[in-house]
């Protein structure tokens, strides 16, 4: 194999490898005692080398020869491997100094370096095995990261909960490998889709997809799985910031990387639509009943995944990689950055409260949806890039409206020159300015080299339209008249009931012996610090 070859695939596989190695030191550290600030320095200097590595890899040509049929490198993993490893390398650091004094400290970083090398050789898996086997080593070490405080009642209820779901998941995930090597007779994903170009989707292939999209539903904690990622809030913070911003989107990543089966299978992606606009619809609901900033920031993580699913669901693979990014980094910068919620929320007390007036709800998706229209339609005309359907412009224009009640509403202290027609005239320009900014960045990011291909289908965006619409309809009338809907509030608040079931069956069927042990003397169920 030539040098440059051998270079290739080397900046390819350091980000995994180093990790692995960062693994490795930890265990070793264990018997040997190595000094815990100096292990903490070397899992953080390799950490950040893997960052370094992972740069260069966008210009490499990897040839994996004899393993090709195992690894492969993608442009999407690319971006997925650099954005997990600058979270990576960054909750690390942080982590550092979080739990000084902490005892189980060798544990947690093993299990940190552990998830961080598996997420890395999962974004280069070509094969069924590799894939299923890696997503399961990331599952196992965040079982050690989630129950860091052992006492914690409720930590190692989520723990078993999401070890429950989790092996339904790989179920699953071995029913749809099985249905598709059978039908392939290879297990290499290139060999699935040359199979597909030539042949289309057989009925064991629809099979398939199917189980595939319940693996990855599993797997992102949407509903009725998802208490335990509400639950999490007992582990460290740190480890809520890798849950929600580097592991449990790696399902949306998983059906972009299926993108070629999708398509041929319309009935995996009908599924995948009712679970997507079911959780975004129901979990967005039950956030704005919720007081606890980390708690609130877990809902809106399972909204957010719902809404990531739903964009896979209707072939927008670009929009849901975007997504990806946005949502990782937003999370990750909101759970390290928890402990300000406090100030920052008196602050706003202090500034007063906002009243949004029933024109303002009425506007606000009116011109979010025309700002929206004219910059995507403008960049199509100037630039020549291919148009995105309509409907995808009003999904972003309901998603985008809230934004624009702050700018075309009064606070309640505010000065009678910002209450006025210049202040909110001003205050409306700010807002359509930065719904125009999200929608050119949306149109350029849209245009990036990603190798996607996206296949929107009509049908399925006017059902998601319908669900969005139903969503931005209660929410305007929770700002309107927030009375009319306390009936509706009380099984909000309660997330619909649906994980009080799932538990409950859960613990029915798999009984463990702690969830009878009372709770220990000043146990907390808020999350730690």
């Amino acid at each position: 194999m030539e040098l440059h070859v051998v270079l290739h695939n080397a900046v390819v596989l350091a980000p995994a490898v180093l990790m692995g190695v960062a693994t490795l030191a930890t265990l070793r550290s264990l018997w040997s005692r190595t000094d815990l600030a100096s292990l903490w320095r070397v899992v953080t200097v390799l950490s950040v080398a893997a960052l370094l590595l992972s740069l260069p890899a966008f210009l490499a040509t990897p040839d994996f020869g004899a393993a090709r049929a195992w690894l492969r490198a993608t442009t999407p993993g690319q971006v997925v491997s650099t954005l997990v490893q600058l979270l990576g390398s960054v909750i690390v650091a942080f982590s550092a100094r979080y739990l000084q004094g902490e005892p189980g400290q060798r544990g947690y970083i093993g299990a940190m370096a552990g998830v961080l090398a598996a997420v890395q050789l999962l974004l280069l898996a070509n094969h069924w095995v590799l894939l299923i086997a890696t997503w399961g080593v990331v599952g196992v070490a965040i079982q050690r990261l989630l129950c860091f405080y052992p006492n914690r009642s409720f930590a190692l209820l989520a723990a078993h909960k999401k070890r429950l779901a989790d092996r339904a998941a790989d179920l699953l995930l071995v029913v749809a490998a099985s249905l598709a090597w059978a039908e392939v007779g290879s297990g290499s994903l290139t060999d699935l889709w040359a199979h597909l170009d030539a042949q289309g989707a057989s009925l064991a292939l629809q099979a398939s997809a199917c189980c595939l999209v319940l693996g990855v539903a599993l797997r992102t904690a949407l509903m009725p799985v998802h208490g335990w990622l509400i639950q999490v809030m007992e582990a460290p913070t740190p480890v809520s910031a890798l849950l929600h911003a580097g592991v449990v989107n790696l399902g949306g990543f998983v059906l972009i990387l299926f993108s070629p089966l999708l398509n041929q299978a319309i009935v995996s992606r009908w599924l995948l639509l009712v679970l997507g606009l079911a959780t975004a619809v129901l979990a967005g609901m039950v956030m704005l009943t919720r007081i606890s900033i980390k708690v609130r920031l877990a809902w809106s993580t399972v909204a957010q995944m719902g809404f990531m699913l739903l964009e896979c669901a209707l072939g927008l693979y670009t929009l849901a990689l975007l997504h990806l990014v946005g949502h990782s980094l937003y999370k990750a910068h909101a759970f390290l950055g928890s402990g300000q919620a406090v100030r920052e929320t008196r602050l706003k007390l202090m500034r007063g409260a906002v009243t949004v007036g029933p024109l303002a709800l009425v506007l606000s998706p009116a011109l979010a949806m025309a700002t929206a229209y004219g910059i995507h339609e403008l960049a199509v005309m100037v630039t020549g890039l291919a148009a995105w359907p309509w409907w995808w412009t009003a999904v972003l224009g309901l998603a985008w409206s809230p934004m624009l009640w702050l700018s075309l509403s009064a606070r309640s202290g505010a000065t009678p020159a910002a209450r006025g027609g210049t202040g909110r005239l001003a205050n409306a320009g700010l807002g359509l300015a930065a719904v125009a900014g999200l929608s050119a960045s949306m149109v350029l990011a849209h245009a990036l080299p990603l190798g996607l291909e996206d296949d929107p289908r009509a049908v399925m965006g006017y059902t998601a339209l319908v669900g969005m619409a139903l969503l931005y309809l209660c929410l305007a009338r929770l700002q309107n008249r927030p009375g009319a809907l306390d009936p509706w509030r009380r099984w909000s608040y309660a997330g619909f009931y649906v994980d009080e079931l799932y538990t409950s069956l859960a613990l029915r069927l798999w009984p463990t012996g702690w969830a009878r042990t009372p709770a220990t003397a000043g146990e907390t169920h808020v999350g730690h610090r």
